[in-house]
């Protein structure tokens, strides 16, 4: 199948699953800090991996993960309703820690060069 296609279908299961995450899905166990960060469609359309950020906690984000899950029987038909497919991909619901993981990079960046001009100033003394 086309790639084009399969990234146009992939962002648009992103929209349509955004959408429920904000108005649709009234599950308490869902935060209200959650992103969808990408999603990858398979070839065969079977299937869409979709990566969720959720900001807060490890609790919030296994409570998310579980919400989601449970969800995704109304998550696929939405999927089906709202896109004109012959087939509705099946979510698979995926913890993004990528930001997470940027942030705390950039957090030892900027240490490591603090010391490194800390360093400098002793040095000039």
């Amino acid at each position: 199948m086309n790639i084009k296609r399969i990234n146009r279908i992939s962002e648009e299961v992103k929209k349509v699953v955004s959408d429920l995450i904000f108005n649709g899905l009234k599950d308490p166990r869902i935060s209200t800090m959650t992103t969808i960060t990408r999603v990858e469609v398979t070839k065969d359309l079977r299937f869409a991996k979709i990566y969720v950020s959720v900001l807060g906690d490890e609790y919030e984000k296994l409570d998310t993960i579980k919400g989601l899950n449970s969800a995704k029987g109304f998550i696929r038909k939405e999927i089906g309703s709202r896109l004109d497919l012959r087939y509705a991909p099946e979510p698979v619901f995926n913890l993004d820690e990528s930001i997470e993981s940027a942030i705390k990079m950039s957090k030892l960046i900027e240490e490591v060069n603090k010391g490194i001009s800390t360093n400098k100033d002793e040095d000039n003394e």
